[in-house]
């Protein structure tokens, strides 16, 4: 995964683009117009778009052809996700949304240093690669995937370097939710600082 022939200021690699429904965090339930850069080096086994980690097989698309295609779209909020899309710097694509009234978002693993000035941070920390201290800085919300009992101490771990102003978010794994959520429910009513993420764009059975 070389990166360094890329000129994102010009074009990114680009997995999908489509305008849905946000399923997750924050602005779940809103409509938003999602951008997934290809390219991801973190590896998490349980990634469900794990075609997005090679950012080779994918096409370049040039920055104004990704933001045209949120003019036509009509929307006014950008999703930013990957693979990982802090991998790139992000500042002619934002600057051109936000020139336009759009707002951004990032879904990103906190990994690396966040080039654009992307309005929310969605943080989502991995085991797999450790986060990098702007991420706890920066962060509008964390997301802490669930997948075993011992992920709530991590995720305890993380919310305890965060910013005060982040909104924190624990979410099943998808493929165990019907195990794992329950565990959530109660761990949150118990710890009332965190708020259950559900996929419900996988309930709405919609990208």
């Amino acid at each position: 995964m070389n990166i360094n022939n890329i000129d994102s200021s010009i074009e990114l690699p680009i997995m999908e683009r489509f305008y849905s429904i946000q399923g997750e965090g924050r602005y779940s339930g809103r409509a938003a117009y999602f951008i997934r850069v290809a390219g991801c080096d973190v590896g998490c086994v349980w990634c469900d778009v794990k075609e997005s980690w090679d950012n080779e097989i994918h096409p370049l698309v040039k920055i104004d052809e990704l933001v045209q295609g949120v003019l036509e779209a009509k929307a006014d909020f950008v999703v930013i996700t990957g693979g990982e899309p802090a991998l790139y710097d992000l500042n002619t694509m934002v600057n051109a949304l936000h020139q336009h009234g759009i707002a951004t978002a990032i879904e990103t693993s906190g990994c690396y240093p966040l080039k654009g000035a992307i309005q929310w941070y969605c943080f989502s920390p991995k085991k797999f690669k450790a986060p990098c201290e702007e991420a706890y800085e920066k962060a509008s919300e964390m997301k802490v995937i669930i997948f075993n009992k011992s992920d709530f101490k991590w995720a305890e771990e993380h919310a305890a370097k965060l910013n005060s102003a982040c909104v924190l978010y624990l979410q099943p794994e998808w493929s165990k939710e019907a195990q794992i959520l329950p565990l959530i429910i109660e761990y949150v009513k118990l710890n009332p600082k965190w708020r259950v993420s559900l996929q419900t764009h996988k309930y709405m059975d919609i990208p």
